[in-house]
């Protein structure tokens, strides 16, 4: 016989991610990438992986709106920036063959941040177009500017 005891407490409502906020964190990163002298492109996306907000710059690379948005679904799904996760799927990495593994646009390279609200994941950005360091800036700096982390 098992004694189920039901929850006294239930989990706390965290707000989920808004599109004004998601289009602040575009224009911050806009700001953040036109100060480095950047042209790339910036995907903010919802705790589910859903679209938010999307971006790209008149001269930017179109590649950079694909890994804006594979950077931001990667940080989300592992809930870690990517620039913490190139070295873990190096050849001799830890998660050396998780960006094979998996039928998912994943991509390790620098940009990815997710977002947080009283320590409850509600999304992530990628910014994509400079240098891995320069997305990975400009990343946090629009973060930093919203007050998400």
């Amino acid at each position: 016989m098992s004694t189920i005891t039901p929850a006294t407490e239930a989990a706390p409502t965290v707000r989920p991610l808004t599109t004004r906020e998601a289009d602040a964190l575009i224009e911050a990163a806009a700001r953040a990438a036109e100060g480095l002298g950047v042209r790339g492109s910036v995907t903010v996306l919802d705790a589910g992986g859903h679209l938010l907000g999307f971006r790209r710059d008149d001269a930017a690379v179109l590649i950079s709106g694909e890994t804006s948005t594979r950077k931001a679904y990667t940080a989300l799904q592992l809930d870690t920036p990517t620039a913490d996760l190139v070295d873990l799927v190096r050849p001799d990495g830890l998660f050396h063959t998780l960006p094979t593994a998996l039928d998912r646009p994943l991509l390790f390279l620098a940009g990815g941040v997710p977002l947080h609200r009283d320590d409850r994941l509600i999304g992530a950005l990628g910014f994509g177009g400079g240098s891995p360091e320069q997305d990975h800036r400009i990343a946090l700096a629009a973060i930093a500017e919203s007050g998400l982390a």
